[in-house]
C-alpha cells in the first residue's frame, strides 16, 4: 500500500471515529434528560449544547496547542487529527454537568467549560499523551491510557467531585434525619436512547484511539479494541442485572444501564491490550463497583443525579489499575506502580484546579440555583421554556 493510499485511509477512519464520538453529544442530553425531573430538562439539553460549542471553540484556540503543542500529523491530515482530539473534550464537562444538573446555573457552568476545555485537561492531555513539557518530573507520565479511563474519565469525575462540593444537593435530596429522598427518573424511554448512543459512540472513541487502521495488524488491533469494548459494556450490564434481581428481586433499567457504562469506562484504558476474555472480568468489575459506589456516595451526602461519579470517576481509577493488572509488561513499560502515579497525579491536579476555578466563579456569579428557582424548576428561570409544559408539576 502506497503512502498516500494508507494517508487517505486514516483520514477517513479518524474522521469515522470522528463522527461517532460526537454521538454522544446526543447521548449524554439523553440520558440526563431522562434522569432528571420534567421541569430540568430543557436546562439540561441548553448545558449539553453550550458545553458542545464553547468547549470545542476553546479547544480549537487554545486547548489543542498546550495538549500537542502544534497542528501536525504526518500519517493523516492533521485537520482530521484534530477533530478527533476536539471530539474528547465536551465529554470531559458532560460527566461534570451531569452530576450536577437540576441545581446548577447554565452561565457560570458555561465558564468553567471553557476554562476546562482551555486550559485544565489540555494539561492533562499533555502529560499523558502529548509532548510533556516537564519530562523527567513527577508530571512525566508513564501510565499507558489509550482513550482516557483518567484523562477523561477520572479528570470530569474529580471536576464533578469538586463542582458538588462547592454548590451542595438539589432541594429535598436528603431529610433532615439523612434520609436519601429518592427523586425517580422521568424519562426511561431517553435514558435508554441515551445510554446506547453513548454505548455506540465508545466505539470511535476506543477503536479511534488506536491510530491507524491502514494495515493488517492495525485493522486488526481496532477490531480487537471495539470488541474488547463491546464485551466489557455487555459484561457490565450483565453482572448489574444478576446483581438487582438477587437483591432486590426488580430489574433496575437505569442502574443496569449505568453498570454498561461502568464497563465501558472501566475498559477504556486497555481496550486494545487484552484477550477476549479479560473484559468480561474488567466490565463486570466495573459494574458492581457502579451499584456499590451509588449508595456510597448518598452516605456520604455528595448528590449525583446521574451516577457520574459512580460511573466515571469510580471506574476510570478502576480501569487504569487494570491495565497494570492485567497488562504489565516490562517490554512495553506498563508497570502497576505507573498506573498509580497517573492516577494520583491527575488526581490532584483535576480536583485542585477545579475547585479553585469552581470556587473563583462562585464568588463571582453562583453556582447554584435558589431554593425557590429549583422548586420551580430550572427550565423557565434559566431558559424560559419549558420542555413538557403540558405537564403539572408536583414538585
Amino acid at each position: 500500500m502506497t503512502p498516500e493510499i494508507s494517508y487517505v485511509i486514516d483520514t477517513f477512519f479518524t474522521l469515522f471515529a470522528f463522527v461517532l464520538i460526537i454521538f454522544m453529544v446526543p447521548g449524554f442530553a439523553m440520558l440526563e434528560a431522562g434522569l432528571v425531573r420534567t421541569k430540568n430538562v430543557t436546562a439540561v439539553l441548553m448545558m449539553n449544547t453550550m458545553i458542545y460549542a464553547v468547549a470545542s471553540i476553546a479547544f480549537l484556540l487554545v486547548g489543542y496547542s498546550i495538549a500537542f503543542g502544534s497542528f501536525g500529523s504526518d500519517g493523516m491530515s492533521q485537520w482530521a487529527a484534530f477533530l478527533f482530539q476536539m471530539a474528547f473534550v465536551g465529554k470531559v464537562i458532560n460527566i461534570m454537568s451531569g452530576g450536577v444538573s437540576e441545581r446548577a446555573k447554565i452561565i457560570p457552568l458555561t465558564i468553567f467549560a471553557i476554562i476546562m476545555a482551555g486550559f485544565i485537561y489540555p494539561t492533562v492531555v499533555n502529560w499523558a499523551w502529548g509532548s510533556n513539557m516537564l519530562d523527567g518530573t513527577i508530571f512525566d507520565l508513564s501510565m499507558y491510557d489509550l482513550a482516557g479511563s483518567t484523562v477523561i474519565h477520572s479528570t470530569g469525575g474529580w471536576a464533578l467531585l469538586a463542582a458538588i462540593l462547592i454548590m451542595g444537593n438539589r432541594k429535598g435530596r436528603y431529610t433532615k434525619d439523612g434520609a436519601v429522598r429518592v427523586i425517580p427518573a422521568s424519562n426511561i424511554p431517553l435514558v435508554t436512547l441515551g445510554a446506547f448512543l453513548l454505548w455506540i459512540g465508545w466505539f470511535g472513541f476506543n477503536g479511534g484511539s488506536v491510530g491507524s487502521i491502514a494495515s493488517k495488524e492495525s485493522a486488526n488491533a481496532v477490531a480487537l479494541t471495539i470488541l474488547n469494548t463491546n464485551t466489557a459494556g455487555l459484561a457490565g450490564a450483565i453482572i448489574v442485572g444478576i446483581y438487582m434481581q438477587l437483591k432486590y428481586k426488580k430489574l433496575d433499567i437505569t442502574m443496569i444501564l449505568n453498570g454498561a457504562l461502568g464497563g465501558l469506562v472501566a475498559i477504556t484504558a486497555g481496550p486494545d491490550l487484552y484477550n477476549i476474555y479479560e473484559p468480561i472480568l474488567i466490565g463486570a468489575i466495573g459494574g458492581i463497583l457502579v451499584v456499590l459506589a451509588v449508595p456510597f456516595f448518598d452516605k456520604l451526602k455528595l448528590d449525583d443525579p446521574v451516577g457520574a461519579l459512580s460511573v466515571h470517576l469510580v471506574n476510570g481509577i478502576w480501569g487504569t489499575l487494570a491495565v497494570g493488572i492485567f497488562a504489565s509488561d516490562a517490554t512495553n513499560g506498563i508497570t502497576l506502580m505507573g498506573q498509580i502515579k497517573g492516577i494520583i497525579v491527575v488526581a490532584i491536579f483535576a480536583f485542585v484546579s477545579s475547585y479553585i476555578v469552581l470556587f473563583l466563579i462562585n464568588k463571582i456569579i453562583p453556582l447554584k440555583a435558589d431554593d425557590d428557582v429549583q422548586m420551580e424548576g430550572l427550565d423557565v428561570n434559566e431558559c424560559g421554556l419549558e420542555a413538557y409544559p403540558e405537564f403539572k408539576r408536583a414538585f
